[in-house]
């Protein structure tokens, strides 16, 4: 018995001693997210569980993954709603949506079940053509990566658009309206939207009619009140020092966070000159960025750009993927409200 002992205990030294040996090779960790290896490996635990898109015909919707460019791995999921009596529009042709993912620009997918519900929910209830796009990661692709990802995916629908003999793609084509497109996103999501939308020329088919930035992630070296005092819980998605791994991930070299991409007002960056006919900012009243959303708000207003502004009560960042809060499911659906509205006004 002493000799089982003595190797248990071993045992138990050599494998703490193991564990203590490979944190020292980890630069950075969100916990149950994501961990930066020093040699540049990357881990993403499983935390949230991927689903097909096939899941989503039940709910009156149909979603399909679709290739955009084989070499780069760029590709989106399509939701296509079922165009009936209680959803008619003329010609039934609909509104598009281009909609980016929240993860700090290091995580997340088109695929994860949470975003794959919240997307359907939304084609469904606004009535709307719904492309999710599965951008490059950081830190594997710093920014701004996921920017050119974005713009490639557009210049993809309007090729798509063009190309009047693909009949592969009619069964989405052929029921959005390309005049009539949108660009949104949650979280680091709303901010490739933004990038984005700030990129996009005027060429045709597509005009951009409005942009939704929900909870949008922008930062600066200068703390906010909110970010500083917040009042949501320990289970929040986004915490300050969350906030700031994201960004080290996924910031250019050497940038901080007074990098245009991560603070919008950095005096070179422009709202003035931004050619977005109607901008939609969703914020979260016990969100750590809920004074820099309201703040960019107020900003653009100031601009002279026509922004609707939404603050929902009593929850936080990401509360209508993740539904940690007591009030996310109806929170949620005020939300989609909102954005339906926004997006058949």
């Amino acid at each position: 018995m002493a000799t089982i002992s003595q190797r248990l205990h071993h045992n138990t030294q050599a494998n703490t001693a193991n564990t203590h040996h490979q944190r020292e090779f980890i630069t950075e960790e969100i916990q149950g997210l994501i961990r930066v290896h020093r040699n540049g490996h990357v881990e993403r635990p499983p935390i949230v569980p991927r689903v097909s898109s096939t899941t989503s015909s039940e709910s009156g919707v149909t979603a399909r993954d679709v290739v955009i460019n084989k070499d780069t791995n760029l590709w989106a999921r399509i939701y296509v709603p079922l165009i009936s009596s209680s959803h008619s529009k003329s010609n039934h042709i609909i509104p598009l949506l281009v909609y980016f993912h929240g993860g700090g620009f290091c995580v997340g997918s088109a695929a994860w079940k949470c975003y794959h519900e919240f997307l359907t929910n939304l084609a469904f209830k606004a009535t709307c053509v719904i492309v999710s796009v599965e951008y490059k990661l950081a830190p594997e692709n710093p920014l701004p990566a996921a920017y050119d990802d974005g713009l490639n995916v557009l210049m993809w629908v309007k090729r798509e658009a063009q190309n009047v003999s693909c009949s592969v793609q009619k069964w989405w084509l052929s029921h959005c309206n390309l005049s009539c497109m949108f660009l949104a996103g949650d979280s680091a999501g709303a901010n490739i939207a933004y990038n984005v939308a700030t990129r996009l020329g005027t060429s045709s088919p597509l005009s951009l009619k409005g942009v939704i930035l929900i909870q949008p992630f922008f930062g600066g070296e200068e703390r906010t009140f909110s970010e500083k005092h917040s009042l949501q819980p320990p289970n929040s998605a986004l915490t300050l020092s969350v906030s700031d791994t994201y960004w080290r991930l996924a910031l250019p070299h050497g940038a901080n966070r007074d990098h245009p991409y991560c603070n919008p007002f950095v005096p070179h960056a422009k709202l003035r000159d931004l050619r977005i006919p109607s901008i939609m900012v969703c914020a979260s009243e016990l969100d750590i960025l809920r004074d820099r959303n309201l703040e960019f708000s107020n900003t653009l207003t100031k601009a002279g750009k026509r922004v609707e502004t939404m603050i929902y009560k009593g929850v936080g960042h990401a509360f209508q993927v993740l539904h940690n809060y007591q009030l996310s499911q109806s929170r949620t659906q005020e939300m989609l409200s909102h954005i339906s509205n926004f997006l058949n006004q």
